[in-house]
């Protein structure tokens, strides 16, 4: 019972004791307008930065726009935390004696130390709603592309400018005459109107003997006078196939097939694109074609597949 009163008494005295009087002296900072007012603008420029990286995102992702507006944020966020540490925060080196172990009322004076960590700073509030912002929006430009995961960009990546009616034209938007195009001939071609960059835009277009043709039975009608159409993109890693195999000695020779000259897949071009060598694991995608009262090659229909390289969608 001794111990317990001792206690309640020494507590009590603690309380009652008056605050400890910091020493007279301590260095106090004016506020730096000028270093203040650079790193807000430095925020609001980061903000601003990753605010756009977040607009590329949806309305144009070219991975140059969108490299340079997230290094920007990156870089301006950095200058920003530069600036207030050197110029804003209170830079002041001091030395102090370590007090007693057996002195246990020192919070008065740490709750000093914690409130001088302001002084010299104007506009706290501001500093910290630019700062939280500056943060926030740096957060939601990182996880931006985490929206590319999932069933939506198997959605993109499935897309094709192809469908019926859609007239063949050249690289120079010239229509592409089906008798132009001669046995043994490979011509590039692409969807009109449509974007010539897009992976599903070029196609080759080649023209064989009717009668060499081995298509699937749902294809029958896709090759109308011999002339048939693929996906210009191989099905391995994305190159373009731009070499052509015509046999010129039918008896021993192998039948027309195209090439990938990157790492030499081989499509049979009379059996629907299918894989006869190399690395690619699926045939290469085939355009129904049609000619139209003009004699100009025209799409009856989308490719049989999705065309480009494999990805996680596609593991045939």
């Amino acid at each position: 019972m001794k111990r317990w009163l001792i206690a309640a008494l020494v507590l009590l005295l603690g309380k009652l004791r008056p605050p400890r009087a910091l020493p007279p002296g301590r260095p106090v900072r004016e506020p730096d307008r000028r270093a203040e007012n650079l790193t807000f603008l430095l925020l609001l420029c980061a903000m601003a930065a990753a605010a756009a990286f977040i607009a590329f995102y949806f309305a144009n992702p070219d991975t140059q726009f969108l490299g340079a507006t997230l290094g920007l944020a990156f870089v301006l966020l950095a200058a920003a935390c530069l600036v207030a540490g050197k110029r804003v925060v209170p830079q002041i080196e001091g030395v102090k004696e370590r007090p007693e172990l057996e002195h246990p009322f020192e919070q008065d004076e740490v709750v000093a130390v914690i409130a001088e960590g302001g002084e010299g700073v104007s506009r706290k509030r501001f500093f910290l709603l630019a700062g939280g912002g500056a943060a926030g929006l740096m957060g939601a430009a990182l996880l931006t592309p985490a929206l590319s995961c999932g069933p939506e960009a198997n959605r993109v990546l499935s897309r094709s400018p192809w469908n019926r009616g859609r007239l063949l034209v050249t690289e120079l938007d010239e229509p592409i005459v089906a008798a132009g195009i001669v046995v043994g001939e490979l011509v590039t071609a692409f969807p009109s109107g449509a974007d010539k960059e897009d992976i599903a835009s070029p196609v080759i277009v080649v023209r064989v003997r009717p009668d060499e043709l081995d298509l699937p039975d749902d294809r029958r009608g896709w090759a109308p006078e011999g002339l048939i159409g693929y996906s210009k993109i191989c099905t391995h890693a994305g190159c373009a196939v731009s070499e052509y195999r015509y046999p010129s000695y039918g008896p021993t020779a192998p039948g027309p097939a195209v090439v990938c000259p990157c790492h030499y897949s081989t499509f049979s071009v009379t059996e629907g694109g299918k894989r006869i060598f190399g690395p690619a694991g699926r045939a290469l995608p085939q355009l129904p074609l049609a000619i139209n009262g003009d004699g100009q090659l025209v799409a009856d229909g989308d490719f049989s597949g999705r065309p480009g390289p494999g990805w996680w969608g596609v593991r045939k």
